[in-house]
């Protein structure tokens, strides 16, 4: 159940990647990252009372808050890299480091001890993550501004999935609120400095919120796989969501998939058992 909420996580973070981007390159990004930080909000506070917490600790809000300083700031330089038509540099460059990182700090530091088919996922999935995106295309163009945004992003990613995993159990979805407040605070600075920009049409701003809303269902979904099965399963199975958008692509615009990116899926998809197996 725990690997199925992952995928699902997944699925969703790149269903509203894939859009976010889209709408990225239509409104500035600070705009789209606000009125998404507001529709996670909103979404996250709704299942919080529908579903009531047994206990709330001062922990559970703290770590959330700070799994939502992670989440802010990642989908900040994340949106931003998008903006500047990079997303095939940004998204893997984010995935791959986020999750190593969130890996790494399971394995060290919190007692997470992957079996031996759950560890060949993990070392299929790094390089599966780049393929996909097509990351091995840009191979020496040295640190751009997008590569640079893609690691700022996912510094952001690895604080998002170790702080929210950190939460007890009995906290309930509250956590993920904390977490929305506190990127909402994270990202308030960037529409200070572009406050002309909210003057739109309503249905992209309408839009904003509805993807934000999508991303905090995906982190709730999250939430509830690392209380089900160790931190680095989870990271590693719910960070699969750059195949996402490459579908998404390949179906709704018609894009052409490249031999990497077939050989990237295929490798997806054997983390993706092994992982579940492991």
């Amino acid at each position: 159940m725990g690997a199925l909420l992952a995928l699902a996580s997944a699925a969703l973070y790149g269903v509203v990647d894939y859009a976010g981007g889209l709408l990225s390159r239509r409104m500035h990004f600070a705009v789209v990252t606000f009125l998404g930080q507001i529709g996670g909000l909103l979404l996250a506070l709704a299942v919080a009372l529908a579903m009531p917490a047994e206990a709330v600790r001062s922990a559970d809000v703290v770590w959330g808050a700070l799994s939502g300083v992670g989440s802010g700031s990642a989908m900040h330089f994340l949106n931003r890299g998008l903006s500047r038509g990079a997303m095939s540099i940004v998204v893997p460059v984010s995935a791959v480091t986020g999750v190593a990182l969130s890996v790494l700090c399971g394995v060290c530091f919190l007692g997470d001890r992957p079996t031996l088919l759950a560890w060949l996922g993990i070392c299929v999935t790094m390089p599966a993550l780049w393929l996909v995106s097509g990351g091995e295309a840009h191979h020496g163009a040295g640190t751009t501004p997008a590569t640079m945004d893609g690691l700022l992003a996912s510094l952001g990613v690895a604080v998002q999935y170790i702080g929210l995993a950190q939460a007890g159990a009995e906290s309930g979805v509250w956590p993920v609120v904390a977490g929305r407040v506190a990127a909402v605070v994270v990202v308030l600075p960037g529409v200070l400095r572009n406050v002309p920009q909210f003057r739109q049409s309503p249905k992209p701003l309408v839009q904003a919120v509805v993807i934000g809303a999508g991303a905090a269902l995906g982190l709730i979904l999250y939430l509830w796989a690392t209380r089900l099965q160790m931190l680095a399963l989870a990271v590693v199975l719910a960070s699969l969501y750059p195949a996402i958008p490459t579908v998404l692509g390949l179906s709704m615009l018609h894009e052409k998939v490249s031999r990497r990116q077939l050989v990237g899926l295929v490798s997806a998809g054997t983390a993706i058992i092994l992982l579940t197996l492991g």
